[in-house]
């Protein structure tokens, strides 16, 4: 592939990868005025929850689809589905509305977000790939929690709903770009292996069923829906031993290093959606921050991520990843438990360094996992091993959303009949206000909120301490062991191909 292509597909590829991973977040800081115009708070969580459970589920399938069917088609393809979603979600008229469009919305995202660090594992060497995955993982962090500082701007300055159509002009500049740039390689004749219908069925499925049950896990309704989840995704596991091409490549579990980087990117992902989506509530409803106000509370954890992954990706050709790994996640569990101290007298700058020290572990973490993953697979399964880690941490993500939200539901409810008042009773003005006035604290609504969020944040501590404790089992490899390895896999693979071909 020419210098120039590269360099258009890589400028593509940043492109759609900003749009993708920021509408998880950009959100956050427009939900207040969302439900102001569209009423019924307590879908508050579902408008998060829903696009990371629809990306979650179809980011698996795109990978794999893009191993069958080449990168170029199946990435235009989640173009158009995110641009449509995009323009439904600015349209959307009632709170039921909006939740479908960003259902439709995250489908496309899930094929984008994966696909995006499938193509760097495409066109980039190891020692190229350390070098410029740190720069998309950077990509990927800035977008993730500028989001809520753009989606604030836009609240404030024009309306909601072009937190959701800023993404159209870009999405156009990319189709254009990977359709002019990219060129997926010629395959041989017959050796395209079925697609796993069961597999994406099944885990659609499964994954849905969990969401749902999360959301009341208490009731009878919910215990059902999550043995239903377990038992499908049970049958999934079967399914996928047995495919030819399975949507999640299950047997790669047996490698300790790719099942320990699936089982982080789980539980780092909880604690960091979980913050990221719940501090802006926060920051707006407690504190007293505009909207705009409330998305700077997340640079700085914006800034340690990017920095560290430009740095980290570059340590990992001196370093073992495993020490990046674990140095990072120490870091993140310090922030965890300053983040597990939040409270309404808590000052900025406590924040902001909880935040910084979270965005610093991801920084030096996530990208070290997806290179060394990337570098020891066969080409064959880069896609579906590299969406699967996407899929992990999204999972996970979504996971925490879903938890927090159901935490908070309950606490608020708990707070507020502690302090004599119904849920039903008090209107969202009282709760979603316009901020920044010198009278925050003094409704009991506000006050109930205030302690209903400072009991959730202490939650996703225990994801860390689980997250940190996982990266011990991890297996030490040098640059060196990874591509000789990543080598084997390959010729393993061409010669299991070439022996089907005969």
């Amino acid at each position: 592939m020419t210098h120039q292509r590269t360099v258009l597909i890589t400028l593509g590829v940043m492109m759609s990868l900003f749009m993708a991973s920021m509408e998880s977040t950009v959100i956050a800081t427009a939900m207040p005025s969302i439900v102001r115009d569209l009423g019924d708070i307590t879908s508050f969580s579902w408008v998060f929850a829903i696009y990371m459970l629809t990306s979650t589920t179809a980011g698996p399938i795109f990978g794999r689809l893009s191993d069958l069917f080449g990168r170029r088609p199946v990435y235009l393809t989640a173009i158009a589905i995110f641009s449509l979603g995009s323009l439904w979600c600015g349209l959307a008229a009632t709170m039921p509305q909006l939740i479908m469009a960003r259902a439709f919305q995250g489908l496309g995202a899930g094929g984008l977000l994966p696909l995006a660090f499938i193509i760097v594992g495409d066109i980039f060497t190891l020692e190229q790939r350390a070098k410029v995955q740190g720069l998309f993982s950077g990509v990927w962090g800035v977008s993730s929690v500028i989001g809520p500082l753009i989606g604030g701007f836009l609240v404030d300055q024009i309306s909601w709903h072009w937190v959701f159509w800023i993404n159209l002009p870009p999405a156009a500049i990319v189709a254009a770009l990977v359709w002019m740039a990219w060129r997926d390689p010629v395959r041989m004749a017959g050796t395209r292996p079925p697609i796993d219908y069961a597999g994406a069925a099944l885990l659609s499925v499964g994954v849905v069923s969990l969401l749902l049950g999360l959301n009341e896990p208490s009731s009878l309704r919910g215990i059902a829906l999550l043995s239903a989840a377990a038992a499908t995704l049970a049958l999934l596991v079967m399914v996928e031993l047995r495919a030819p091409a399975p949507i999640l490549p299950v047997r790669l579990l047996r490698e300790r290093m790719f099942a320990v980087a699936c089982l982080h990117g789980i539980l780092a992902g909880g604690v960091l959606f979980g913050s990221m989506n719940y501090v802006p509530l926060f920051a707006q409803s407690v504190l007293g921050a505009s909207a705009t106000e409330a998305g700077t509370t997340l640079t700085p954890m914006m800034l340690g991520w990017v920095c560290t992954s430009i740095i980290g990706g570059r340590l990992l050709l001196r370093f073992s990843y495993r020490s990046l790994v674990i140095g990072g996640m120490i870091i993140f569990v310090v922030g965890a438990l300053m983040m597990a101290r939040l409270r309404p007298e808590m000052s900025q700058l406590e924040l902001a360094v909880a935040l910084g020290l979270m965005g610093i572990g991801m920084g030096a973490s996530i990208p070290s996992f997806l290179i060394a993953v990337q570098s020891t697979v066969a080409r064959s399964v880069l896609g579906a091993a590299t969406a699967s880690l996407q899929f992990a941490r999204t999972i996970g993500g979504t996971i925490g959303v879903a938890v927090l939200g159901t935490l908070l539901t309950n606490r608020l409810a708990t707070e507020l009949a502690i302090r004599g008042l119904q849920p039903d009773a008090i209107p969202v003005d009282a709760l979603l206000g316009e901020g920044a006035t010198t009278v925050v604290l003094a409704g009991e609504p506000r006050l109930a909120l205030a302690a209903a969020l400072a009991a959730v944040f202490t939650a996703p501590l225990l994801f860390a301490l689980a997250a940190l404790a996982v990266t011990f089992f991890a297996p030490a490899h040098s640059p060196n062991d990874l591509r000789r390895k990543r080598e084997y896999a390959d010729g393993m693979a061409a010669a299991a191909q070439q022996a089907g071909a005969d």
